[in-house]
């Protein structure tokens, strides 16, 4: 039976709610390596390591274009789009376990035009 693949497509943020968006096939060790200044300059730099928005996908080339489209967003369409699934601005990590299922989650999503 072929394993499932899963993608992952997140935005960090800082105390001070400095936003980051990235892509990867293991959210949680992205994240550690974003905390522990491994990932990137930029995230190290700026202290972007709060996980509060991801999104699960199933196919890679859709989780990069989403990762591209969130990209191309402005700044308060990032913010508002963490506040509609977030709007504590909570840690999500804390809920990750290794045998992480992504609940909550968005699988697949449309892309939206705009």
């Amino acid at each position: 039976m072929p394993r499932e693949h899963q993608y992952f497509v997140y935005i960090l943020a800082s105390r001070s709610r400095t936003l980051y968006v990235g892509v990867t096939n293991n959210l949680i060790l992205r994240i550690l390596q974003h905390r522990e200044a491994k990932a990137d300059a930029f995230t190290a730099r700026y202290r972007v390591n709060r996980l509060v928005y991801f999104e699960r996908f199933g196919y890679i080339d859709k989780a990069i274009a989403r990762e591209n489209y969130l990209k191309h967003f402005t700044r308060e369409e990032k913010l508002a789009l963490i506040q509609a699934s977030n709007p504590t601005w909570e840690d999500l990590s804390a809920d990750l376990s290794p045998n992480h299922s992504a609940q909550g989650a968005k699988a697949d999503p449309p892309l939206h035009e705009g």
